[in-house]
């Protein structure tokens, strides 16, 4: 490996890690503002969602909100799985089951 390489990984890495423990020793002192951590709760939620509708919506990369959509059906049963039972595990099996019955 050439020595310009191994400074770049290093560099790299030394940076990521300053910037880590820098934010973390703030934060130490510092806190969190309520309202932040409040934001934070909500962010896997919101990361996924923005993930997976597209794929629901526009399966072969146009809009398609039709009932020959498998995927806009399964998203939907498996959307009231979830506010109905509010587990992980349920939904993903009830959208897997919904998109399987559809499929074959």
């Amino acid at each position: 490996m050439r020595t310009e390489m191994m400074a770049l990984i290093l560099g790299m890495a030394a940076v990521t890690y300053l910037t880590r423990i820098g934010s973390l020793a703030l934060l130490r002192f510092t806190g969190l503002p309520s309202w932040f951590e409040r934001w934070f709760r909500y962010m896997p939620v919101g990361v996924l969602t923005a993930l997976i509708i597209p794929s629901i919506l526009l399966p072969q990369g146009q809009l398609d909100i039709t009932l020959h959509n498998d995927y806009l059906i399964a998203g939907i049963v498996a959307s009231l799985v979830a506010y109905k039972h509010c587990g992980a595990a349920a939904t993903m099996a009830a959208g897997m089951a919904v998109m399987l019955a559809l499929r074959f």
